[in-house]
């Protein structure tokens, strides 16, 4: 089960981080194009929500079932010594749990915006910051 979840948490990744991008694009191209916010922008900005979401449960999962969570529990200096290992059980998680209050705040956020270039810089910005984020702390050794 557990490799099974890692590779769906891998592969999954790409499909969040394209749909992330795609909503950050068309945000910014909508603020520097002046356009109008349409029903069309709300549901590119969703589906790199629902996706970044989903990826999020999916490592909340395999967080409760990794091996290396054993380990924090019984000897916390054993993780938090080895570089590797504290990015997978600390640093990872807790950026990405940051990332995704971000993005979900910037969609939160456009919601009660008048303008539609608030809504668009709104979540743009979120969405660009969180996923700097999510980038900063990707244990790309382990990557797929």
């Amino acid at each position: 089960m557990y490799i099974g979840l890692t590779h769906f948490h891998s592969y999954w990744a790409y499909v969040a981080f394209l749909l992330l991008l795609v909503a950050i694009i068309n945000s910014f191209i909508g603020l520097s194009g002046r356009r109008e916010f349409k029903p069309k922008d709300r549901k590119i900005a969703v589906f790199g929500l629902a996706a970044a979401h989903v990826q999020g449960l999916l490592g909340l999962v395999l967080y409760l079932v990794a091996p290396y969570i054993r380990l924090l529990a019984s000897d916390p200096g054993a993780v938090m010594s080895n570089a590797p290992t504290r990015l997978l059980a600390i640093e990872h998680p807790l950026m990405n749990i940051i990332a995704l209050i971000l993005i979900t705040v910037g969609f939160s956020r456009h919601k009660k915006l008048a303008t539609s270039s608030a809504k668009f810089k709104s979540i743009g910005i979120f969405y660009l910051i969180g996923v700097v984020l999510i980038l900063s702390r990707i244990p790309w050794a382990n990557w797929l």
